[in-house]
């Protein structure tokens, strides 16, 4: 509901990151490979244990579990997930800007204009879209 997203308080959720998640993506890490996060509570659940576990230090993923109020908008620095499988998303949301994020906004906004003329469905049991 806020002009200016900074301005908006973003809720809290509880999450967690098992040890042998963060394991299985440190060794993909390490080998080169990529994160694919399925949904955007996954992307808010491991970037959050990424801040926790120090990983901008050169710090490894560790098992996380707490409450978390990350707001990943547009510049954010992904230290875990590089690829987004998603549902599309309410416009003015802080789903959308999680989703510009990992793309530029124009970007964003084209695939939704596109999918509108498509009469692609939105919301939770509608299309989805993996942004590379």
């Amino acid at each position: 509901s806020s002009d200016d997203p900074l301005q908006h308080h973003i809720h809290t959720e509880y999450f967690h990151v098992p040890q042998q998640t963060a394991d299985v993506i440190n060794r993909a890490r390490a080998q080169g490979g990529r994160v694919v996060a399925v949904g955007t509570t996954v992307v808010r659940a491991l970037e959050s244990a990424a801040v926790m576990s120090d990983m901008k230090s050169g710090g490894q993923l560790q098992q996380q579990g707490a409450a978390t109020s990350l707001y990943i908008l547009p510049g954010f620095q992904f230290q875990v997930v590089d690829l987004l499988l998603t549902n599309f998303h309410v416009p003015r949301s802080t789903l959308v800007m999680m989703v510009s994020a990992f793309a530029t906004r124009e970007e964003i906004l084209a695939a939704y204009q596109k999918a509108v003329c498509d009469g692609y469905r939105f919301l939770s049991f509608g299309d989805a879209m993996l942004i590379l």
